[in-house]
């Protein structure tokens, strides 16, 4: 009888100890409350941004310009080598058209369309609610759909060289869901367009450095 009762009470022992080494596995296995992103190393976020260039940039055939700036679409997407550095391309999934003002009255105008390899920091965790990041790299912008007043070159053409120089850049993401961020940026680039008459007179030099500042909705995979 006595070694009955110690049977059963070895046998409630051992399901007790089970019961406890088991529950906080099932409790963890429940809890969804925390998102976990770390498992994603792609993301793809698409969005609109503003472009702005710098104040006086230069001259045009010999005259103060000024320019204009405007929006368009981007799209991007980033490799995550780890859960804080990754290596993105960014560009414009449309074109930025500018206005040019020049000081004697001619008006022209052109069109715009950058890409740009960058390497980001991401601080913080992956989970975070809103993640910041800066980033730095390369671009460089195709100029194309030259149209200036006769003023400026007569009948003549006048065409942009494509600038190209360092991007800076600086976002912070803010996530939805563990797939699901909506993203806010702002980039730095610095270039300059070498402004020719019939393809080779020289006719000026314009520093474009525009900021370029937009907004977005991304998913992770």
């Amino acid at each position: 009888m006595r070694n009955t009762i110690r049977g059963l009470c070895n046998k409630r022992a051992l399901a007790f100890a089970l019961a406890v080494a088991v529950t906080p596995v099932a409790f963890a296995q429940d809890d969804t409350s925390t998102t976990d992103t770390s498992a994603h190393r792609f993301n793809v976020v698409g969005g609109y941004a503003h472009m702005v260039p710098k104040s006086n940039p230069g001259t045009l055939a010999g005259t103060p310009a000024d320019l204009d700036g405007n929006g368009a679409p981007t799209l991007s997407g980033s490799w995550f080598v780890n859960d804080n550095v990754a290596v993105e391309l960014w560009g414009a999934a449309g074109k930025f058209e500018h206005g040019v003002n020049l000081a004697n009255g001619a008006r022209g105008s052109f069109k715009s369309q950058p890409i740009a390899v960058s390497g980001q920091y991401h601080f913080g965790t992956p989970q975070q609610a809103i993640r910041p990041y800066v980033g730095l790299g390369y671009y460089q912008a195709n100029i194309d759909e030259e149209h200036f007043d006769a003023t400026v070159a007569g009948a003549d053409h006048v065409g942009l060289d494509s600038p190209n120089g360092p991007i800076a850049s600086v976002g912070a993401d803010f996530n939805i869901t563990d797939r699901w961020f909506a993203r806010a940026d702002a980039r730095y680039m610095q270039g300059d367009a070498e402004a020719k008459i019939a393809g080779a007179a020289p006719a000026g030099e314009l520093q474009l450095d525009p900021w370029v500042v937009g907004v977005g909705v991304g998913t992770r995979f």
